[in-house]
C-alpha cells in the first residue's frame, strides 16, 4: 500500500474521531475522580450499558435522535442510584474501598446485560441521515465520524460552561475542594456530589451509544475501553477535564497513525504513550502531583 499525503491526512482525522470517543470517556471518568476522587472502575460498563440503552430504545422508536437523548437520562439515573446507595456510605473510607465497590459494579452489569440481551449483544448501524461519506478536500471521509468529533465539542463545551459559568457548577466546584467550609455556608454536599456522579454516568452512557455504530455491540464491550479510558485519564492527568480532553485526541491520534504504519502495534502503541508520558510528567499534562495520596 502507497502512503501518501491524503491517506496520512485522512488518518490523522480518523484518529481525531477515534480520540473524540475517548475524550469523551475520559471527561466522564475524570469528572468523577476529580469532584469526588472515586476511581469508577464501573465507568466502561457504564458505557457498555449506554449502548444496549441505546439501541434498545432505537429499536423501540425507530429514532436515533431520541434515543441520543433519552439513553445519557437513563444511565445517569441509574449513577444516581449507585452512589446513593452504594459508593456514598463508603465516603473517608479510602480511595480503595469505591475501587472495589465499582469494580464488583461492573460485573454485575455486564451479567445482567447478558441476561436481558444475551451472550452475542445486539447489531447496530448507523443512523440513516449519518450514512455515506463527505469530501474533505483531501479524500472522502465517513459523515458519522464527523458527527462524533462535533458532538464531542458540543458536550465538551456544554460541561465547560456549566462548571465555569453558571451558579450551581462554582458550588460544584467549591463542594470538591472544601466540603466542609460548603456545609458551612448551607451547601448540602451530598447533592452535588449526587450530581457529579450522576453527570459522569450519564456521559459515559451518552459514549456508549454515539460508539455503538462505530463498534460490536456486546455486554464485554466495556472492558477494554475501561483500560483506553484510563490510559486517556493517567496521560492527561487525574481529575483534569481539559487533560483529558487533550490526551484523548492523543490517543486517538496514536493509535490511528500506528495502525497506518504498524498495525499489530497498535493496541500497544497507546500503553507505550502512557508509559514515556509517566516517565516524564508522573502526574499527566494537567495532573496536579500528589492528588491520589
Amino acid at each position: 500500500m502507497e502512503v501518501t499525503p491524503s491517506l496520512i491526512a485522512l488518518q490523522l482525522v480518523t484518529g481525531i474521531a477515534l480520540g473524540a470517543v475517548y475524550a469523551l470517556l475520559a471527561v466522564g471518568l475524570s469528572l468523577i475522580f476529580g469532584m469526588l476522587t472515586v476511581v469508577n472502575f464501573a465507568h466502561g460498563a457504564f458505557f457498555m450499558v449506554g449502548a444496549f440503552v441505546g439501541l434498545y430504545f432505537l429499536g423501540l422508536t425507530g429514532n436515533f435522535w431520541f434515543s441520543l437523548v433519552l439513553t445519557p437520562l437513563v444511565v445517569g439515573g441509574i449513577g444516581l442510584v449507585t452512589e446513593r446507595f452504594l459508593v456514598r456510605p463508603l465516603y473517608g473510607r479510602g480511595i480503595d474501598y469505591p475501587l472495589l465497590l465499582t469494580f464488583g459494579l461492573s460485573w454485575v452489569l455486564i451479567e445482567a446485560m447478558r441476561v436481558v440481551f444475551g451472550i452475542e449483544g445486539m447489531p447496530s448501524s448507523t443512523p440513516p441521515e449519518l450514512r455515506g461519506s463527505i469530501d474533505l478536500g483531501i479524500g472522502f471521509f465517513p459523515k458519522y465520524r464527523l458527527f462524533l468529533i462535533a458532538a464531542t465539542a458540543v458536550v465538551v463545551l456544554a460541561l465547560w460552561l456549566f462548571l465555569e459559568k453558571t451558579r450551581y457548577g462554582l458550588i460544584v466546584r467549591a463542594g470538591s475542594r472544601d466540603g466542609e467550609i460548603c456545609k458551612v455556608l448551607g451547601v448540602d454536599v451530598a447533592k452535588v456530589w449526587l450530581m457529579v456522579f450522576g453527570i459522569g454516568t450519564a456521559i459515559a452512557g451518552l459514549s456508549g451509544v454515539l460508539a455503538a455504530p462505530t463498534r460490536a455491540v456486546n455486554p464485554e464491550m466495556g472492558i477494554p475501553v475501561l483500560a483506553e479510558s484510563f490510559v486517556v485519564t493517567v496521560v492527561g492527568g487525574m481529575g483534569s477535564l481539559p487533560g483529558a480532553v487533550v490526551a484523548g485526541l492523543l490517543v486517538g491520534v496514536v493509535f490511528s497513525m500506528t495502525s497506518l504504519f504498524a498495525p499489530d502495534l497498535a493496541e500497544l502503541s497507546i500503553f507505550v504513550l502512557m508509559a514515556v508520558v509517566l516517565l516524564l510528567r508522573p502526574q499527566g499534562f494537567f495532573g496536579k502531583a500528589g492528588l491520589m495520596s
